[in-house]
């Protein structure tokens, strides 16, 4: 039995070193073990610029440590938002972007903090254009391009002269010509001293072509519209106002005469139901067409299209919304560089801008152009080609003083960057 029990106790034993030495053989395997590491989002510190997140693609936005899902996320959230972040925190929003993401980024995010700045910096950046205005004026007599150099914008001055249509040619009074939308009470509080107009509307005015309703039928005569004057058109119907639109339509814009029943036809205060009552008494003279060929013409092969006048493009066959934004665009630039840029401008007759660019000839001697560290930053602000971009050309440029290099941290699309050489040194 004591042999029996020693023999048991030594089994025991034994089995007691052989468990003790596993456990120490697989405590030192987890010793060895490799430490853990987390992955994160960035795993290589970025060296970061200021940039717009607006101005990223996919792979700019894949090189800021973002993976394919959370890029194609970002960009559908910019889609759903509009196209374009507002502000730091709505940008904070997209779930794709982590806290601690946000945070390395935030510091460097070229965007307002909130919606509301946003809002308000659009606000300021529009109230920028001022309104100038030196002399008295008819604004029944002023076209696009005349609205455009007083400080409205291309589309702000087509609506003037839509209402102005509306009217039937003539915005007749100063309250009248209060009520169009486009004009601010800020504005028109500029322009009211300078209107040659009423200050209150006549009784009896409608606005549907012709200002005032006649209770006696007009008894038309044979008549020649070279030889009408103000109170001639009167007579046919017309009102004052549209009166004096007739004639300055025939002696500014057709050099003193009408030369065809479709040249009357143009003139916007005559209704097309009025054209059709006066064309059976128009009587043209014979020899209109002689004096037309031996009027002094613009001679447009030696024509430069920085210095052509609204008149001359007129004169070319330009429509006054075409002559009036070509003007107003090539003002903006401070002077064509290349004939395409005519082409790109908006609201314009192609087909005829076309004529007109093959025909001219470009001197671009005198625009202005600077580099980036030297150009007034008003300059930049207003340029087309520049002002997206201004305020980072400013901020760059007190670090840097190579062109190249602020082109460079720009990170531009090529088109837009072409755009900016052509009026840079």
């Amino acid at each position: 039995m004591r042999k029996n029990y020693y023999q048991k106790l030594a089994f025991m034993g034994g089995l007691l070193i052989l468990l003790l030495t596993f456990q120490k053989y697989t405590s030192r395997e987890k010793e060895d073990f490799p430490e853990i590491r987390f992955i994160t989002e960035s795993t290589v510190p970025l060296d970061l610029d200021d940039f717009n997140p607006n101005d990223l693609d996919e792979k700019q936005w894949q090189h800021l440590g973002f993976s394919e899902k959370q890029t194609a996320t970002i960009l559908n959230y910019k889609k759903i938002v509009g196209g374009t972040f507002t502000s730091k925190e709505q940008f904070r929003k997209c779930y794709a972007v982590s806290p601690e993401k946000f945070a390395e980024l935030k510091a460097f995010l070229m965007l307002p903090e909130t919606g509301r700045e946003a809002h308000s910096e659009k606000f300021k950046s529009y109230e920028k254009k001022e309104i100038t205005v030196s002399k008295r004026f008819n604004p029944d007599r002023f076209s696009a391009g005349e609205w455009i150099s007083m400080g409205f914008s291309e589309k702000q001055a087509e609506a003037i002269l839509k209402y102005r249509n509306y009217l039937g040619g003539s915005f007749v009074s100063k309250e009248k010509f209060r009520e169009c939308f486009i004009i601010s009470s800020e504005n028109y509080s500029k322009l009211e001293p300078y209107l040659v107009l009423p200050e209150k509307t006549p009784d009896g005015f409608k606005h549907s072509g012709q200002h005032y309703s006649t209770a006696s039928k007009i008894q038309y005569r044979s008549f020649d519209p070279n030889a009408l004057d103000m109170s001639g058109w009167r007579a046919l119907g017309f009102s004052e106002k549209q009166a004096q639109t007739i004639v300055n339509y025939r002696d500014r814009n057709l050099k003193g005469s009408f030369t065809s029943l479709e040249d009357i036809q143009k003139c916007f205060v005559i209704s097309p139901e009025k054209f059709a009552e006066l064309r059976p008494y128009i009587k043209l003279s014979p020899d209109i067409n002689k004096k037309q060929e031996s009027r002094q013409e613009t001679d447009f092969s030696k024509t430069d299209l920085n210095t052509i006048t609204f008149k001359q493009l007129l004169e070319f066959g330009l429509d006054e919304r075409s002559a009036g934004s070509m003007l107003g665009f090539r003002k903006k630039l401070g002077g064509f560089v290349n004939k395409q840029q005519i082409l790109d401008t908006y609201n314009i007759d192609k087909e005829m801008v076309q004529k007109l660019i093959s025909t001219c000839l470009l001197n671009t001697s005198n625009v202005p152009k600077y580099s980036l560290t030297d150009a007034p930053e008003e300059w930049l602000k207003d340029h087309p080609y520049f002002k997206y971009s201004a305020e980072k050309i400013i901020f760059y440029r007190t670090s840097y003083h190579d062109d190249k290099k602020i082109l460079k941290l720009l990170k531009l699309k090529p088109e837009y960057e072409e755009r900016m050489k052509l009026y840079l040194k």
